[in-house]
């Protein structure tokens, strides 16, 4: 028998679903599915996180390894890395020397993570944990070269997660989520782009003719972000999801809304 925090994670998501059959009129798009999620909990250790196979990504052909609610659990999850490493360079920018408009494309992005967060919960995805480390340690956030390194991993790490979000959102016949997937991963390459435009080091901050496509599953990029030691907290390197105010006058579409409708 399911639990209340199953159904109302499995009712949020259907309803996204659902908006893609129906009449697309303005705002239709979240109609409905924020109320469904509603009572949607955290889940604990030995979470769908960590449950992915290999199936899809031996090629053996039978579909996609990650379920949809999986697949915004895992989302929702690197959101929230996002937000956390985002925050710890806006309140370390002087040591980091990040000033100007390399500050202010901080400041957008950690709005756009939790933006991208909080749409993800509200449509069935269950953030599995809010605690992580990072490869440097605290000398993340008081060297700014190794601070752009780890954006750029971990930008090409959402990236490649979007992408294989798209081709498995695809397989299931979803197209209307492939897209969200896309619009996603679009703000994710601007991130990384503008990312490495803050350090010296970088002679083309937009370097790539096509986003690598380095998973070939949303479960695969678990083990990718684990490898790179992003899910190992441990005394001195643990840093705790705080989330931020979305408030910004800059930062528009807010919402994945069809072509037609009106950015309210």
């Amino acid at each position: 028998m399911k639990t209340p925090d199953e159904l109302a994670k499995e009712k949020a998501t259907a309803n996204l679903m659902a908006s893609f059959s129906a009449p697309r009129s303005r705002r239709s798009l979240l109609k409905g599915a924020v109320a469904g999620a509603a009572g949607v909990a955290a889940l604990g250790a030995g979470s769908l996180l960590l449950s992915s196979k290999s199936a899809h990504a031996s090629g053996s052909g039978e579909g996609p390894e990650d379920s949809i609610a999986q697949i915004l659990s895992i989302a929702a999850t690197a959101e929230q890395l996002a937000v956390t490493f985002y925050a710890q360079g806006i309140a370390n920018a002087g040591k980091l020397m990040i000033t100007g408009a390399n500050y202010d494309y901080l400041v957008a992005a950690i709005v756009e993570e939790q933006i991208h967060r909080d749409f993800l919960v509200a449509n069935g995805g269950t953030p599995i944990t809010g605690t992580f480390s990072f490869p440097y340690g605290p000398d993340t956030f008081k060297d700014q070269l190794k601070f752009v390194n780890t954006l750029q991993q971990l930008e090409e790490a959402f990236i490649a997660a979007y992408l294989a979000a798209v081709s498995e959102f695809a397989q299931y016949g979803q197209p209307g989520l492939a897209q969200i997937a896309a619009q996603i991963m679009g703000v994710e390459s601007e991130h990384r782009a503008l990312g490495r435009s803050i350090s010296a080091n970088f002679p083309y901050a937009d370097n790539f003719a096509f986003e690598p496509a380095l998973v070939e599953s949303v479960g695969d990029a678990v083990g990718v972000l684990a490898a790179e030691g992003y899910l190992s907290p441990k005394a001195g390197n643990t840093y705790t999801y705080k989330p931020v105010s979305t408030v910004n006058k800059y930062v528009v579409y807010r919402t994945p809304f069809a072509a037609g409708e009106d950015n309210d």
